[in-house]
């Protein structure tokens, strides 16, 4: 069953406040990244480039947590868990370039690279807790 995500909307739409995205690596060990979101879909949604730890320790169906603090007031925060509900390329060039509009005011990503492949993964919360 899907959270309700919906009193902190803002943090995923809106305010350019970074998620701290949990993964387990091959060994079981927990890895953190922060990471842009947004919300599309009815569902989380970040950005990453083929190859990177998280993308390794990604894919559909994969258990995810990750925690957002709201920019604007450190106090209020909210901790998602939930399963990759979807992983695709496909428009992943134009969702880092919005991305990269909302949180560094830029039309494109500057950081990306000719050989470089993009990716979404789009997280259906099942549970999600905060202040």
């Amino acid at each position: 069953m899907a959270a309700n995500l919906d009193k902190y909307l803002d943090l995923f739409r809106d305010k350019k406040a970074f998620a701290h995205v949990a993964t387990i690596m091959p060994d079981g060990s927990p890895q953190v990244t922060p990471v842009w979101i947004d919300y599309r879909n009815g569902r989380i949604a970040f950005n990453t480039a083929r190859g990177r730890v998280k993308d390794r320790n990604l894919k559909e169906g994969t258990r995810i947590a990750l925690s957002v603090q709201d920019p604007d007031n450190p106090y209020r925060y909210v901790q998602v868990r939930g399963r990759v509900a979807k992983v695709t390329e496909d428009g992943a060039t134009e969702h880092i370039d919005a991305l990269a509009k909302k949180y560094m005011g830029v039309d494109k990503y500057p950081f990306h690279t000719p050989q470089e492949k993009r990716v979404i993964y789009e997280i259906e919360a099942t549970s999600a807790q905060g202040m």
